[in-house]
């Protein structure tokens, strides 16, 4: 069974983490959501912690053996931190986390070691679809054999960082089933749209694709010829932002906590309000209760991947409606303070309502 507390290793790790998320993702944060989005330079030094090369084995130029358990953890210490910049700092993991899942040891060995040895460079993949009825088990964009190639024809939308991607993994329907295909950033036939203008995560680039006849080589097919399994990537991304739901709601939580405790009202803090202390506790409860079930999911990704799926949709379904709740009350609880932009937990309770909408743009 899996353990209920992080090892030695794991806690170094968080620890790491959470000092970037403190000192430099978060005094950021503001300025890259209403602005032009976070420096390279922070980013970087975020992709230098060794996040995802701690999950590369090393015949593939990391230093370490894949944890789906310690990549949740990493994911919702960076959230806490700004969820715009922890999707950008784990965003070459979108490209890379398919390949090591279920790639061809050609494909692995042809992108892997590139991506681990070097600064944060952009790679993406194209997931969602832009309508209101996406099905990742059916999806609409589609791939269809032409001898040695495969053609792409359809519409993508949320695209992370697509404007400077050197390659991406874009998701299509083929013979019924949803399949990968690894293609250059500027493939032709493959448009870029202009920056997609949303409520929340306004610090990452997101961009809608269209594919017009985008010629694929058949062993640029992820997993090779004969393709892969796509369940667990949704299991992946499913966790990766179930972790950033809890890393939001962490934030917004702790610090609609600690203004509760300072902010007087008719001579008390109004944390000794009991309507404020029992919106307190149930938002700590919920936390800590989706956080066990996403330590579950990841730890049955790890080690019982057949029974995995189940679970990484609960985590994910409960994440979705945590942030939400949490968030929320992180607002009312600061009152008027709460709706300005003086403070952040109007940005997170943003943010949060974009966990239902954007699942797919993380892998772990």
């Amino acid at each position: 069974m899996y353990a209920f507390e992080p090892s030695e290793e794991q806690k170094m790790l968080i620890e790491v983490i959470n000092r970037y998320a403190g000192n430099d993702l978060r005094p950021a944060a503001r300025e890259a959501e209403e602005g032009e989005g976070f420096s390279s330079r922070l980013i970087n030094k975020g992709w230098q912690i060794g996040i995802l090369q701690a999950s590369l084995p090393e015949e593939f130029g990391g230093f370490g053996e894949r944890s789906t358990v310690t990549s949740v953890l990493a994911m919702e210490e960076l959230a806490w931190g700004d969820a715009s910049g922890a999707l950008q700092v784990m965003a070459p993991g979108l490209f890379a986390v398919p390949l090591m899942l279920v790639g061809s040891e050609e494909q692995k060995l042809a992108y892997l070691p590139t991506i681990a040895a070097g600064d944060w460079t952009a790679y993406t993949a194209a997931f969602l679809e832009p309508y209101w009825d996406f099905d990742p088990m059916d999806m609409r964009l589609e791939a269809k054999k032409e001898g040695d190639k495969y053609i792409l024809s359809g519409e993508k939308c949320y695209v992370p960082l697509a404007d400077q991607a050197s390659n991406m993994i874009v998701y299509a329907k083929l013979d019924g089933q949803t399949q990968g295909f690894i293609l250059k950033g500027d493939e032709v036939g493959l448009e870029i749209k202009e920056r997609d203008k949303l409520l929340g995560f306004n610090a990452f680039p997101l961009y809608s694709v269209s594919l017009r006849n985008v010629s694929v080589p058949t062993q640029n097919r992820l997993g090779g010829e004969n393709g892969h399994e796509f369940t667990p990537i949704l299991n992946s991304a499913r966790l990766a932002m179930a972790a950033v739901g809890l890393g939001i709601s962490r934030a917004a939580f702790e610090y609609s906590r600690d203004y509760a405790k300072e902010r007087e009202a008719f001579g008390v803090k109004i944390a000794q309000k009991q309507a404020i202390a029992f919106m307190l506790a149930e938002m700590a409860t919920e936390i800590e209760a989706i956080r066990l079930l996403t330590w579950e999911a990841a730890w049955m990704a790890d080690h019982q991947k057949e029974e995995a799926e189940k679970t990484a949709y609960l985590a994910l379904s409960g994440a979705i409606d945590m942030a939400m709740m949490i968030t929320d009350r992180a607002v009312q609880i600061l009152g008027g303070h709460g709706y300005i932009r003086e403070y952040p937990v109007e940005m997170w309770m943003r943010n949060g309502r974009g966990i239902a909408s954007l699942t797919g743009l993380a892998m772990i």
